[in-house]
């Protein structure tokens, strides 16, 4: 696993592509897309730890996000043209408290038309390009967190500096397009930068251009941010690598309930779950020496 702080202008594709290069490998992957406006925190999967990303991706994230009162985009993001301007309310310190106050309670999002969910077989973003019309249906989020740091004024608009952390699916270019919708104005974000993903956060991670190899989290370390660990006996190690079911006796101390992570010394051996005095395999990783698993 790399963690890295992916700049403004790459794809979360480009950042893996070049991750790929520098490791001369294609086993790469990414537990959560930024746009290429955005920056931070992109964490990397790399070689076995590809494995860990629906444990990776599911975790909160957590932002720093600017957005402009008064000015909205065909993209709702700085990288889109200006399609809409509006006059600022007198009273627009107010109602914003009120926003923000119902947005912390918001449960259900829709998500930006330009984005890459799929609708009908092609991503969103290339249907409105292609000039079509169509209703992306509202997501279960939650938001964790959402605070006002301050606010900038500029030649009819405001810009207003937030602190969110969210579930996953959550779209902080909707966040954008909602508050201008409560307070009757156009809006689009104007930065954002990722500080956060679930266990992993912005200061641990290396720029684009650093040092990649030397800063990779070996997999047993990774798995230790993610969830529980639980050694396993040698009869249980040998159990799990060939997915088969386990009992309390197969570990020096049984796991709960949820997910853990399986080891037998510095080997990732699998990820399992509990069902009663029964343990499952549900990810299962291929076997290798101590000090290969720590490299990758």
């Amino acid at each position: 696993m790399l963690l890295v702080d992916k700049p403004r202008g790459p794809t979360s594709h480009d950042v893996v592509a070049r991750v790929r290069r520098a490791l001369q490998t294609r086993e790469v992957g990414h537990g959560g897309t930024l746009d290429p406006m955005a920056t931070g925190l992109l964490v990397v999967l790399v070689g076995t730890a590809t494995r860990l990303e629906p444990y990776v991706s599911v975790g909160d994230k957590s932002y720093e996000a600017t957005v402009r009162l008064g000015v909205g985009t065909d993209t709702l993001d700085a990288d889109g043209e200006i399609v809409a301007r509006a006059s600022l309310p007198t009273d627009v310190d107010a109602r914003l408290f009120d926003a923000l106050t119902a947005e912390r309670r918001r449960t259900a999002q829709v998500p930006p038309a330009v984005s890459a969910i799929h609708v009908d077989g092609a991503r969103a973003h290339e249907r409105v390009r292609r000039g079509e019309s169509f209703t992306l249906a509202a997501r279960e989020i939650a938001v964790r967190a959402l605070a006002h740091s301050g606010v900038t004024p500029g030649d009819g608009w405001l810009d207003v500096r937030l602190t969110v952390t969210a579930s996953k699916g959550y779209y902080v270019r909707a966040l954008a397009r909602d508050l201008g919708e409560s307070l009757g104005l156009p809006a689009h974000l104007v930065s954002l930068r990722r500080t956060g993903s679930g266990a992993f956060t912005v200061g641990e991670a290396v720029a684009l251009d650093g040092e990649i190899a030397a800063r990779i989290v070996p997999v047993r370390a990774a798995v230790t941010r993610l969830m529980p660990t639980h050694s396993l006996t040698e009869e249980g190690a040998t159990r799990a690598r060939q997915g088969k079911p386990l009992s309390a006796e197969h570990f020096t101390t049984a796991p709960a309930s949820g997910p853990a992570g399986w080891t037998l010394g510095d080997e990732v051996v699998a990820i399992g779950a509990r069902d009663g005095d029964v343990f499952h395999v549900t990810r299962g990783f291929p076997w290798m020496s101590s000090r290969s698993n720590t490299n990758q």
